[in-house]
């Protein structure tokens, strides 16, 4: 058996691979998938028990290594020897293993509101046992205040109703050993290994996984950008999907493997800038560079010339650092508050 999947674009694209958050369905990239699958063959998939994904596929007690065996079982059998990988969360840990632990496979990798150590033990084996012993209902009537900020929530978009109902459908015992993985994991030594080009999405109101687990991700790994992202909480791509989605474009198809230079080389960012024109256009793209200004740290001058200097201590070439500034900017527009 095989994680139930969707693979959406073109066949002979390069592979990008999108994990979900732990209770949601592959349905949480829904904002996302179709842009990025003009360009790259976006292969979706669900973790054991959730969506379609069939029951049965962990064991116990089960581990982080057996969720990315599936992983890389499932892209065996597509074909896909290297990719592309972005994930939410738990999902986002699986990358983590998958580029400290088999780094040929991973090309680029996008971690989203996620974490190296999700927190002490017991409160996910606590979890464990109230999905258990009382199922999914209690968890699902609570989803909207981990996932959403106040205002979102409140917004009426389909996926505040549609994204905790996939939570209620969830096998039980597969989302309880999901927890079991969180509750043994810490990926801290290995984020010294991953040498995959790297994207670290931060909410500024995520309480599941706040700024601190982004910023000690982004630490620990090489190459790495780091994204916050205001009016967010834990399921940032669902509340903010233009602004992941413009930060996705812009890590893929930045290193060699996509026909781009070297990282570091006189041209870094141009082929990423061509992936971002061509799935998100030239109106798009020449706005949010427009909108470049020098207040990206709310006036703070002192303090961007701080994280600038920290960023070139870390490897950071000065095109990669103005890639990180028109992020910034992209979610920031002129006159908002900073």
């Amino acid at each position: 058996m095989t994680l139930h999947h969707r693979a959406e674009g073109p066949l002979d694209a390069p592979p990008l691979y999108l994990g979900p958050s732990l209770g949601t369905s592959l349905a949480v990239w829904d904002k996302q998938a179709p842009a990025l699958a003009r360009h790259c063959r976006v292969v979706r998939w669900d973790l054991p028990g959730h969506g379609a994904s069939p029951t049965g596929l962990l064991p116990t007690p089960a581990a982080m290594a057996d969720l990315g065996r599936l992983v890389l079982d499932l892209a065996d059998s597509l074909g896909h020897d290297s990719f592309a990988y972005a994930g939410i969360s738990l999902g986002g840990a699986v990358g983590t293993w998958l580029a400290a632990h088999h780094p040929s496979r991973i090309t680029s990798l996008t971690l989203v509101c996620s974490s190296a150590r999700f927190g002490e033990p017991q409160p996910w084996l606590d979890r464990a046992e109230l999905m258990r012993t009382k199922g999914a209902g209690p968890l699902a009537a609570t989803a909207r205040d981990r996932w959403f900020t106040p205002a979102f929530a409140a917004s009426g978009d389909l996926a505040v109703d549609s994204l905790p109902a996939d939570l209620r459908s969830v096998d039980p015992e597969s989302y309880a050993g999901c927890c079991e993985v969180l509750a043994g994991l810490d990926l801290r030594p290995d984020l010294a290994r991953i040498t995959a080009p790297t994207l670290v999405v931060a909410g500024r109101d995520d309480k599941a996984t706040p700024p601190p687990h982004a910023r000690a991700l982004a630490d620990g790994i090489r190459d790495t950008h780091l994204v916050e992202l205001p009016r967010a909480a834990h399921l940032a791509n669902v509340e903010q999907p233009r602004a992941v989605l413009d930060a996705l474009l812009s890590r893929l198809g930045s290193g060699p493997e996509r026909g781009g230079p070297e990282r570091g080389g006189p041209d870094r960012g141009g082929d990423g800038m061509a992936v971002r024109r061509a799935v998100l256009g030239d109106a798009h793209v020449d706005g949010a560079v427009a909108r470049t200004t020098a207040l990206v740290a709310g006036g703070r001058r002192e303090e961007l010339a701080m994280h600038v200097r920290a960023a070139l201590r870390n490897g950071l070439t000065p095109d990669e650092i103005a890639d990180v500034l028109r992020e910034h900017d992209v979610n920031h527009p002129r006159g908002e508050d900073r």
